[in-house]
């Protein structure tokens, strides 16, 4: 006797690919932001139904917590590559601001920082997702500037410097480089704004 084929997944399209459509999920709402992203929306850019939506990642802000971390592990690794590899912590910087500059110019990529556009507007996020969306900037935070006070640290930086406002500083140039690439800022715009934010680093660094 003939085997019938096994049916597909409930809830589910046959062919349906997780991480495809989570990645799609993120470009909408790294697009149109956590509140103005529809279910109509979302179901269209992934290719599924509500149901299988719901069966496949839960509730609206279950699929946008996985997205932010989707971001995160993607996005986060292409812009921060240089605070781990960069020789001297003023490269690691210089590199994650030029960093910035360089993908707001890449076609078919959303404009902007998902988290830090996320964070404009805390109130349209359920209280769980914006939780994590603040812990991910302050772990951010917390990283550039262990890597400041290690170079403080190998004299790098002369000891006045304070790495907690340095980081302070400099991710804030960051974040404001990706709401000006929202804007239509060029990436050869935000180049300079990088080598312009860049000219203050011996002051802060103490070694002027």
């Amino acid at each position: 006797m003939k085997k019938s084929p096994e049916p597909a997944t409930r809830g589910r399209p046959r062919g349906f690919d997780r991480d495809e459509a989570l990645s799609s999920a993120l470009t909408v709402f790294w697009t149109k932001g956590y509140g103005d992203a529809s279910m109509a929306d979302l179901t269209a850019a992934m290719g599924v139904n509500a149901p299988s939506l719901y069966a496949a990642f839960g509730s609206k802000e279950d699929l946008f917590r996985e997205a932010v971390r989707l971001y995160t592990d993607r996005e986060g690794a292409l812009l921060w590559r240089s605070m781990g590899e960069a020789p001297t912590a003023r490269e690691a910087v210089e590199g994650l601001l030029l960093a910035t500059a360089a993908v707001s110019g890449q076609c078919g990529r959303p404009q902007g920082c998902l988290l830090t556009l996320s964070g404009v507007n805390p109130d349209a996020l359920p209280d769980t997702a914006c939780s994590e969306v603040k812990q991910v900037r302050e772990d951010s935070m917390a990283a550039m500037a262990d890597r400041l006070r290690a170079a403080r640290t190998a004299g790098e930086l002369g000891p006045t410097a304070d790495p907690a406002a340095m980081a302070a500083f400099y991710l804030t140039v960051q974040q404001g480089m990706t709401f000006r690439a929202r804007e239509g800022a060029t990436p050869e715009e935000l180049t300079a704004t990088a080598r312009a934010a860049m000219l203050a680093w011996d002051g802060l660094a103490g070694i002027a």
